[in-house]
């Protein structure tokens, strides 16, 4: 089934700060078959964000890799916010300078952390971390309070693996106050990360044991939103960084023609998106 959806999620960068063994986003196959850059010009990328705002999608979550390594990021979230549209970064939070966002607080609706664990051998047996090693709590912490003084509206995403899933986040989780707290189960992608993948990977069981400990929040202005494997596939309209809408219906990534080339409703027509499987894992809430 395949239907136009309102949120896109545009990839538009493959290189990254932190190396996850487990990351469903790594694109090396795009960069070692077309794009030996890992990403578009800034052109094309602005040529790509004003077609997705003339098609009807009406908000935008700006991902990776790492975008905010890309130099032109905040010109694409100037444009999509002049265009009408939600504006929404993922990010891992390694370069949200006070700088950064100053530049982006009247553009930039939604700021969504990508944190896993808080503690330190965590993040090292899983990768998410810097040549110089992971990130302190603190350090998040501070980022978090230059984000609410600047109100911008905060998501946290979390993916769940074989190093984490009997940890209890919801002490750190109400220090900083999400609006939305994403909860994912790690999603074996190949050509993405089934190198490492066998090291990560969880049983439904063990990810619902992790949801039932961490989904008794006192807090109950914290939206939690839960998906595993099957709710992630099928359900998301995304965009890769050559341009190219893809879908991750089977074991790895399918791709369709660029949409610089043929056009975003005909490239549309080349993936699979099942819009009732977008609302059954509350893709549609209240984002404006």
């Amino acid at each position: 089934m395949t239907s136009k959806l309102p949120s896109v999620n545009y990839h538009l960068w493959e290189p990254c700060n932190m190396k996850c063994k487990f990351c469903f986003a790594t694109f090396q196959d795009v960069k070692s078959t077309i794009l030996p850059k890992g990403h578009l010009s800034k052109m094309e990328s602005l040529e790509i964000v004003d077609l997705i705002i003339k098609a009807g999608y009406t908000k935008i979550t700006f991902a990776g890799g790492e975008p905010t390594l890309c130099p032109w990021l905040c010109d694409l979230i100037d444009s999509a916010k002049q265009g009408g549209m939600t504006t929404m970064l993922v990010t891992n939070g390694a370069q949200l300078t006070p700088a950064f966002l100053d530049r982006v607080k009247d553009s930039l609706d939604w700021i969504t952390l990508s944190i896993d664990s808080i503690l330190r051998k965590t993040l090292i047996k899983t990768g998410r971390m810097e040549p110089k090693g992971p990130m302190t709590e603190d350090q998040y912490l501070k980022i978090i309070r230059d984000i609410h003084s600047r109100k911008m509206r905060l998501k946290l995403n979390t993916v769940v693996t074989s190093q984490n899933f009997k940890e209890d986040l919801r002490e750190f989780v109400l220090k900083i106050r999400p609006e939305r707290w994403k909860i994912m189960q790690v999603l074996p992608i190949l050509g993405q990360n089934d190198s490492h993948i066998q090291d990560f990977v969880i049983s439904s069981s063990e990810f619902e044991n992790y949801l039932r400990r961490n989904s008794k929040l006192k807090d109950k202005n914290i939206q939690i939103i839960t998906e595993n494997n099957d709710q992630m596939k099928e359900s998301y309209v995304m965009i890769d960084p050559a341009g190219r809408f893809f879908d991750n219906v089977n074991e790895g990534y399918t791709y369709s023609q660029p949409i610089l080339k043929i056009g975003i409703d005909e490239a549309f027509k080349q993936i699979r998106v099942d819009s009732n499987k977008f609302i059954d894992r509350e893709g549609m809430y209240n984002w404006v």
